[in-house]
């Protein structure tokens, strides 16, 4: 999940390793050795951070330290106790922690303060980030890149791999790790209740990396068999179209009092739920309600509402009385 970026002033710097990095401090930054730029100022009001959306374009070759290591961790649905123990535990013990600006921002502060240093990027800089994090672990540092939900889930662990390969480089050279973490579509399901206890498949509405009519075939097969559908990145002001588009799908496979299950911003202090049927979904898309942190869960033709909860039947009653 993500939100729209914000522009920043930011200027081209050489780093030891031959990439071009983004420096966003306003008052001058300081090169690191290990082909990063990290934002730094004097007494009081010191940062960690330092951004870009360059490609970073190194091989292994360019290197002469011992590789270190890189974990991909998945942070759960966002608040400090949706994480799990293993994934604060590698988090503690990163030198360099390295991910998406909303997600760093999102860390405890026990973590920030404990890395030597903390590097972001804005939304649409997946690939040099993830690069970057690779740079910094085949210089020799312990590094973590991170993502909310889950990193095999519509996330950057196998961009992590395909880039090490890319370099020449294998996952065994830096002890590449995966710390999952609890999915969106299991975070939100949470506080629905209990929607995906059978059947049920993942959708992102995104069409950054995805075609729309390829996303448009999956959500026809998925309604069309019947399955509990999580819709990843519903809404953005540039994704208008897709939301209604599927609304239109969704509405020609499933009654229109299906039970639509919605939650912004899980775990975050925004949160909202609410449930609702499908028919009242797609007037939602204009509302605060749906957007890129939201997740909406679609339920199947068994789903129903109890209790102000969703409940979708695994099929126990067919064969034990109660």
């Amino acid at each position: 999940m993500s939100t729209e970026d914000t522009t920043e002033t930011s200027t081209d710097t050489e780093t030891s390793c031959g990439a071009t990095t983004t420096d966003t401090t306003s008052e001058g930054g300081s090169t690191s050795n290990c082909g990063a730029s990290s934002s730094s100022s004097s007494g009081c009001g010191s940062s960690k951070k330092a951004a870009t959306d360059e490609k970073v374009g190194s091989t292994v070759d360019d290197f002469e330290a011992d590789p270190g290591r890189l974990v991909a961790v998945g942070l759960g649905p966002g608040q400090p106790d949706g994480m799990t123990k293993r994934a604060r535990e590698r988090l503690l013990q990163a030198e360099h922690i390295v991910g998406y600006t909303t997600y760093v921002d999102l860390l405890p502060e026990e973590i920030t303060e404990s890395a030597a240093e903390l590097y972001d990027t804005p939304m649409c800089g997946e690939v040099s980030r993830t690069e970057e994090a690779i740079d910094r672990a085949l210089a020799g540092h312990d590094v973590a890149i991170i993502g909310s939900g889950d990193p095999n889930v519509y996330a950057l662990a196998g961009l992590a791999l395909e880039i090490l390969e890319s370099k020449g480089a294998t996952a065994s050279m830096v002890d590449f790790e995966v710390v999952p973490g609890v999915p969106a579509a299991q975070s939100c399901g949470a506080r629905l209740g209990a929607p995906l206890v059978n059947d049920s498949v993942s959708i992102s509405l995104s069409d950054h990396l995805t075609p729309m009519p390829t996303i448009e075939s999956r959500l026809h097969a998925a309604a069309k068999e019947g399955f509990t559908i999580s819709i990843y990145n519903p809404w953005s002001r540039k994704r208008r179209e897709n939301f209604q588009k599927c609304c239109e799908i969704l509405s020609e496979h499933r009654d229109p009092e299906t039970p639509v299950g919605i939650v912004h911003g899980a775990g975050r202090d925004d949160e909202q739920v609410e449930i609702v049927e499908l028919q009242e979904l797609e007037a939602l898309g204009e509302t605060e309600l749906v957007d890129m942190t939201t997740t909406i869960i679609v339920g199947n033709e068994e789903t129903y509402v109890w209790d102000g909860r969703m409940v979708t039947p695994r099929g126990y009653e067919s064969k034990y009385d109660y």
